[in-house]
């Protein structure tokens, strides 16, 4: 049996499975990624020809695989996201990147350093690579497809989705300093750090997805002649030139490419904001996204059979379950005190802080631009979290949200009906209504 026909024979499964399952699981306590990872254990614990999974003897491949599945989830993301960018409408999100993001940093580096034994460099470099939500193992607590009604997402839904498409670019400059301390922090390291890894990357970044982003809506919605607006002949692969086109001109320019995809999409986006268009873009870059998806799944479930998780101790293991159990929830529910919503929706924004393929793009990408101690460590806490959080949010994913979708539409129907109950006696009432938590 060759090895490349019985690759392409279990992608074109893992690629039927990928279309059917979303409606299968739909509505259930079980999600598709949990499913595929479930699926690459066993595939990759039958015998076969197919070769070991072992990150760190394919760096290369491994870093540019899952940057591929976050770009193209970060467009979709970007894409999706209904509320156009302010201050106070993004408040949540603004609290989540600023205020929780470094204190799970913080926390993390923390327990690395003092439960797994990890160095300062290691430790911190874990704590940047697990702090960003991921983009691409969350769409059941993400917003869904795009609407013409800017107001209509819930702030659990929409606080999730647009911290995960801004804090993977923001995660960098943590890893940018973790390696900047393997051969020690000096005073012209840490004023390069500061200037050039914080402030001209995350500008940069900024920059570049806003200028790309004007010019392809331009393109997309106003171009002359019409005949070449994509958006006339619904062309889906528009989503893949824009998120390669921001990605590749901002990291010419030295900028942050994550950043910029995501804020590329919302410039396409608020171009022309109710087209359906939108739809067509969001759809193709959905269906890319979703065999990505499946395909790294199905790795991480082999590289788990083929010893992944072999060099784990016990205290990088508690520092991973605290991360999932205690700091995140406790780190996204500080931040959002006073952010518009309810405390079990703060609550759920903490909790549902799902890790993914970004966590391990960042470790591939530090280990490919130095040698890091305890790298096998690095790995092995890395995909112990990520598969606790895919199970783990996979299963609860589902019932939370109904939940609080119940708990909404209550909200709004009990004073509609108080109304009602007015205008019929056809008196002079007043209206009990609670108001909502802050």
């Amino acid at each position: 049996m060759d090895m490349i026909d019985l690759a392409f024979a279990l992608f074109g499964a893992g690629a039927l499975l990928a279309g059917l399952l979303p409606r299968l699981v739909e509505g259930r306590p079980f999600s598709m990624p949990i499913a595929f990872l479930g699926l690459g254990m066993v595939v990759f614990a039958i015998p076969s020809p197919l070769p070991d999974l072992d990150p760190l003897a394919h760096p290369e491949l491994t870093e540019h695989l899952t940057e591929l599945g976050v770009l193209v989830a970060l467009m979709g993301a970007g894409l999706k996201i209904d509320r156009p960018l302010g201050l106070r409408r993004w408040s949540a999100v603004w609290r989540l990147l600023a205020l929780a993001m470094p204190l799970t940093i913080a926390a993390v580096a923390l327990l690395g350093w003092a439960w797994a034994g990890l160095g300062p460099a290691a430790a911190l470099l874990l704590a940047a690579s697990l702090a960003p939500t991921d983009p691409v193992l969350a769409a059941e607590v993400q917003v869904g497809e795009p609407t013409d009604e800017e107001d209509s997402e819930d702030e659990v839904r929409f606080s999730l989705t647009a911290e995960a498409g801004l804090n993977d670019g923001l995660a960098f400059p943590f890893v940018a300093l973790a390696l900047a301390m393997i051969p020690g922090l000096t005073w012209g390291s840490a004023g390069h750090w500061a200037l050039v890894d914080v402030g001209w990357k995350i500008a940069a970044g900024v920059a570049g997805g806003t200028v790309v982003g004007w010019l392809l809506g331009w393109l997309f919605f106003r171009a002359r002649p019409e005949r070449l607006r994509p958006a006339l002949h619904a062309e889906g692969l528009m989503a893949l030139a824009a998120t390669f086109l921001a990605y590749g001109a901002t990291e010419m320019i030295h900028g942050y490419g994550f950043l910029a995809v995501f804020v590329a999409a919302r410039a396409i986006r608020g171009a022309e904001r109710g087209h359906e268009y939108h739809q067509v873009l969001h759809d193709f870059s959905e269906q890319i996204e979703r065999l990505l998806t499946v395909l790294l799944l199905l790795l991480l479930g082999g590289a788990v059979v083929d010893g992944l998780l072999k060099p784990l101790t016990w205290g990088a293991a508690a520092t991973g379950l605290a991360l999932i159990f205690l700091i995140r929830p406790l780190a996204g529910r500080l931040s959002l005190i006073g952010a518009p919503g309810r405390r079990a929706e703060h609550w759920v924004v903490g909790v549902f802080g799902i890790r993914g393929v970004g966590t391990f793009f960042y470790l591939a990408y530090a280990l490919g631009h130095a040698e890091i101690p305890d790298a096998p460590l690095l790995w092995a806490t890395a995909g112990f979290v990520v598969i606790i959080s895919v199970v783990l949010h996979g299963v609860a994913a589902t019932p939370v949200m109904a939940k609080l979708d119940r708990m909404h539409e209550r909200s709004h129907v009990q004073p509609e009906r108080a109304g009602d109950a007015c205008d019929q006696e056809d008196t002079r009432c007043t209206l009990q209504v609670t108001p909502r938590e802050q």
